[in-house]
């Protein structure tokens, strides 16, 4: 992990980051699944583009079962349910029950791709978590649907196996087309679960509207996830998801800086925590710390 690699990382977090607000005012004109699935189809349609004179790199017959299962996994699934969610629990307990992916991630890389599991990064993983739940507990108010709450464990888990099959499958498929090829697959199933649950007329096509479409095909979709898959595919798939407990964090700070949200004793705490966990989960491990093997049966 050298500076281009912490360049991109951070680069991720901003966009993730700020995509949390724009989005929240974008979707006041449109319908959640419609706007998710014009987003991801628009992101694909744009990136495919853009790289089409690399497009013998796409060996369809090769890998056309990666791009159907990224673009089910990472988007179709994960924004999927993620919409549907938002729409039956809090915001603050969707986001806590969401980023429980990166401890899904740890545990996964483990037993699937042989990363390392000391005490040292679960104990940074459980610090993370415990970080998300204090910077999301003011959203913690409203009523509690149970299924609203299996939405967002299935989309944490769609996320987790999204990002651990895209590790495991990586080096044998073109990164940028295996991005464009789940965005347009995972876009095309959001826009017909869109046209059949929601009305087309819904859309108010304002500025508002549009400049929340336009970041989210450019930014929050293509590059998001381009950098996404790059920093998968050069380092621990656990090591990846650990930042994204970042996300949330700087969603909230964003969120008190421009929208006059609170800045709380509950989100200072966070942040301490999630600085905590990443420190923790990066931190070399020495021969006495690798409790746990890498590689079972090792």
């Amino acid at each position: 992990m050298n500076g281009k690699w912490f360049l991109m990382m951070a680069g991720l977090i901003i966009i993730w980051s700020v995509s949390w607000p724009i989005y929240k005012l974008a979707l006041v004109f449109t319908p959640p699944l419609l706007f998710a699935g014009m987003r991801c189809l628009f992101g694909g349609v744009l990136l495919g583009a853009v790289i089409w004179k690399t497009r013998a790199r796409i060996q369809w017959r090769k890998n056309w079962k990666i791009y159907i299962v990224t673009g089910t996994l990472n988007i179709a699934l994960f924004y999927g349910l993620q919409t549907e969610g938002l729409k039956l629990v809090p915001s603050g307990l969707f986001s806590v029950i969401v980023y429980f992916q990166p401890i899904l991630v740890g545990l996964l890389a483990w037993l699937w791709l042989g990363e390392s599991m000391t005490l040292t990064k679960v104990l940074g993983l459980l610090l993370g978590f415990l970080g998300v739940i204090s910077v999301s507990a003011e959203g913690f108010s409203g009523h509690v649907s149970i299924l609203g709450i299996i939405f967002g464990l299935f989309s944490a888990l769609s996320w987790a196996l999204g990002t651990v099959y895209t590790k495991k499958n990586a080096h044998s498929v073109d990164s940028l087309w295996m991005v464009a090829f789940q965005c347009l697959i995972g876009g095309c199933i959001l826009m017909i679960a869109g046209l059949s649950s929601e009305k087309w007329t819904s859309i108010v096509w304002n500025d508002t509207f549009l400049w929340g479409l336009s970041f989210g095909t450019i930014l929050g979709i293509a590059i998001s996830w381009i950098l996404y898959v790059m920093l998968v595919k050069t380092g621990d798939a656990s090591v990846v998801a650990t930042f994204t407990f970042l996300v949330p964090m700087l969603a909230v700070v964003i969120g008190t800086l421009f929208l006059n949200e609170p800045f709380t004793k509950l989100l200072f705490l966070g942040i301490v925590l999630i600085v905590a966990s990443i420190y923790l989960v990066n931190r070399k491990q020495t021969t006495k710390q690798a409790v746990i093997k890498g590689k079972i049966g090792a």
